[in-house]
């Protein structure tokens, strides 16, 4: 492999692994807050020991992904120096905002909600999980609104000098409608992640039968956000993939494996073959004129075919091949979208167990449930690919090729090594990450330390490790 392969897979290793831990931090996070806002009112101890119960989960995703994540922004200078040399007076500003306003807002107040039990006012602490979920999602906005920029340029000129392009207008990399749209579905996909995790816990819990009562609470919780927002990230997903037909026709038309223009279009559920080099693959169980209402929202719209596309980019940027890698688009595709579509019979199952109040009997829903913590997640990795793989060639597309963004000064082989190193931490880093989520998921919900110490006031504040 040349240097740029190597650097392709080192940040994609790390960005996937990284993007694991995203969702289910912005997700968790609004539900924790939730669950703390629902003590605040009620006052029951009860309640206060479930939101610590999944407050434990949601520090330990917080703690993996601030680890992940600084890692991944370290290779724009070691891996990608010549991208980071030709973007920084656009890519800059909004991961500048991400590690000054947004991170540091998130982090600060993660530390107050942890120490503060006991210690703080119950509304100022009530208010400091808030934050932490509002500093998480403005990370996410801030990142998205940075990767948007490379999917769809805006807001930008070009340095006659240097030949760079420099921001001109924040408001344009803001209400860019790749970004708009994106940053929605993000911020969807992540409550849904957090509402099947916190089902999951709280069907196997159920299971258990043990403390039956609050874990039904928190099984209604995740419930209640997973049916609706289940059904709004596939129609804002939709959406999106209309917006990036306009802007990046390429990888639409890759996802669809379409070679040739059509109109209408179909959709096929599932293919035999297809790939780079291979136009004419079987296609199994066709849905009429869907793909043409995917593409472009339309019934009868029109999709280019890659071929097609391929020639005009040719014949816009020169010689080269223009074409993403096919099979990686197609069944990111369809994985994202299927998986999806289960998550929203798993919530219309799990609503109408609640609506007959049956929810806590059902074992076959309590043991889908609790599997069906995996569904998220490789959804939003499929997810992450089908966004990324269908920019290639381009790193910022129509500006800058991946080929012309990597670093000249590193070697094939320190890529090699730093690509092992980091594949042999991740690994390690992922089975600490494993235990200790099973161990606390599986834990009961412990009780107050003030409650546990008897004689002591509970009134008197302590700060506790």
């Amino acid at each position: 492999m040349d240097p740029t392969d190597l650097a392709r897979i080192q940040f994609a290793t790390t960005s996937i692994y990284h993007f694991v831990f995203v969702p289910i931090t912005i997700g968790l996070a609004f539900l924790v807050a939730v669950l703390h806002t629902k003590w605040y009112r009620s006052g029951k101890e009860d309640h206060k020991r479930l939101t610590r119960f999944f407050g434990h989960l949601l520090l330990i995703n917080i703690a993996v992904g601030v680890v992940t994540g600084l890692v991944q922004e370290f290779q724009f200078g070691t891996n990608w120096s010549a991208y980071s040399r030709f973007v920084g007076d656009v890519f800059g500003a909004p991961l500048a905002m991400e590690g000054l306003a947004a991170f540091f807002l998130e982090s600060t107040f993660v530390g107050l909600w942890v120490f503060g039990w006991n210690v703080l006012p119950r509304r100022v602490h009530l208010a400091t999980i808030w934050l932490v979920a509002v500093g998480a999602s403005l990370s996410a906005a801030f990142i998205m609104a940075a990767n948007s920029w490379m999917q769809h340029p805006v807001g930008y000129t070009t340095n006659a000098q240097t030949g760079r392009p420099e921001l001109s207008s924040i408001g344009d990399l803001f209400t860019n409608p790749v970004f708009v749209w994106g940053y929605i579905h993000v911020l969807l996909a992540s409550l849904l992640t957090g509402a099947v995790l916190m089902l999951a816990v709280s069907a196997w819990q159920l299971r258990r039968r043990e403390n039956s009562g609050l874990f039904r609470g928190s099984a209604k919780l995740a419930i209640i956000v997973l049916l609706p927002v289940s059904v709004l990230a596939l129609g804002v997903g939709s959406h999106l993939g209309v917006v990036e037909a306009e802007y990046q026709p390429m990888k639409i038309s890759a996802a669809e494996a379409q070679w040739e223009t059509c109109q209408p279009c179909s959709f096929s559920l599932f293919q035999i073959r297809g790939g780079r080099n291979d136009e004419t693959p079987t296609q199994l169980l066709e849905v009429p004129h869907l793909l043409s209402v995917l593409a472009t929202g339309t019934w009868n719209g029109q999709v280019e075919g890659l071929n097609e596309l391929q020639a005009a980019d040719v014949q816009q940027y020169g010689e080269g091949n223009y074409v993403p890698n096919v099979f990686v688009q197609y069944w990111s595709m369809r994985v994202m979208a299927y998986l999806g579509s289960l998550l929203v019979l798993v919530g219309l199952w799990g609503a109408w167990l609640l609506y007959r109040r049956k929810l806590t009997e059902s074992r076959l829903f309590l043991a889908v449930a609790t599997w069906a913590v995996l569904a998220p997640v490789l959804m939003n990795t499929a997810g992450w690919m089908l966004t990324e793989n269908g920019r290639q060639p381009w790193l910022v597309q129509g500006l800058m090729k991946t080929a012309d963004g990597v670093s000249t000064s590193v070697s094939t082989t320190e890529l090699a090594i730093s690509l092992a190193a980091l594949v042999v931490v991740y690994l390690l880093l992922g089975i600490a990450y494993v235990f200790l989520m099973l161990r606390y998921a599986r834990r009961g919900l412990e009780l107050d330390h003030a409650e546990e110490e008897p004689g002591r006031d509970p009134r008197t504040p302590a700060i506790t490790y």
